[in-house]
């Protein structure tokens, strides 16, 4: 049985710990926690089964894995507390890996500790093919992110460019730059950008990001060339409807995640 804690219970954390308690699997959702206690309070009183409301020092004690689903600021406590204690984790605002001094010092914890830090796919297809193109050698990468002007609202880049969404009435770039810029610009909305980083092991490929008000979905689309040959991916993603800065495809990953590890066969690279 996997026993797994949770920290964030917002659109990520919710849907995670009801898929986990609702389908009965080899994974027990054993405790949770938000720095909004009324969060974690409100969460458990709508699943199947209660699970402890614990913080995250109490939680790496009793958990084999913790699942960061809180923000990038929260990310360095939640799992260096985790593999200083032997226990691995899950982050899923992978965007706080963009900070190389921040990741190499969880890698080295994990290392040291005998634990693992797992990075779902997120809100895009493709890691598989990624990692495995590696191999052969990657010449060059694009992202293209598009979304409703409404799930960029909030970066301190468009104020600081004095770009007003509210009057992008036809699809407009609003940022061209490095993965690693494109994190920094906008942390709450382009993990995919650190995720395809981590799996390329390239971090200054092309990012633009696009606000289109007439978009329903988040769309990503991403083109890969190197020695294997060439491949292009287009996701369109349903959006939280709790969050619309979440795609619906994220939380779905880190349930997959789970349940990969609990299960014999392994599929996918």
């Amino acid at each position: 049985m996997l026993k797994v804690g949770i920290v964030g219970c917002g659109t990520i954390g919710t849907i995670l710990s009801r898929a986990i308690t609702e389908h009965p699997t080899d994974i027990e959702l054993v405790s949770v926690f938000d720095r909004h206690i009324g969060y974690s309070e409100k969460l458990t009183s709508t699943l199947a089964c209660t699970p402890a409301i614990e913080d995250v020092p109490q939680m790496a004690e009793h958990v084999d894995i913790i699942v960061e689903c809180a923000s990038i600021s929260a990310v360095p406590e939640v799992a260096r507390t985790s593999l200083i204690n032997g226990c691995s984790v899950m982050i899923m605002s992978v965007g706080a890996l963009s900070n190389t001094h921040l990741k190499n010092e969880l890698i080295n914890l994990a290392e040291k500790n005998n634990a693992k830090i797992h990075i779902p796919s997120g809100a895009i297809i493709g890691i598989d093919g990624i990692k495995s193109a590696k191999i052969a050698g990657i010449n060059k990468i694009t992202l293209r992110t598009k979304k409703h002007p409404g799930s960029l609202k909030g970066a301190s880049y468009t104020k600081e460019k004095g770009i007003n969404l509210d009057a992008i009435n036809k699809e407009t770039m609003i940022f061209k730059g490095t993965a690693r810029e494109a994190t920094d610009a906008f942390p709450a909305n382009i993990n995919v950008a650190t995720t395809l980083a981590l799996a390329s092991g390239i971090e200054n490929f092309n990012v633009e990001i696009y606000a289109n008000p007439e978009l329903r979905r988040n769309v990503h689309e991403i083109t890969v060339e190197g020695g294997f040959g060439k491949f292009e991916v287009l996701v369109e993603n349903v959006a939280s409807p709790a969050n619309p800065k979440t795609s619906y495809l994220a939380a779905l990953s880190a349930i997959t995640t789970l349940e990969q590890m609990t299960n014999p066969i392994q599929i996918g690279t």
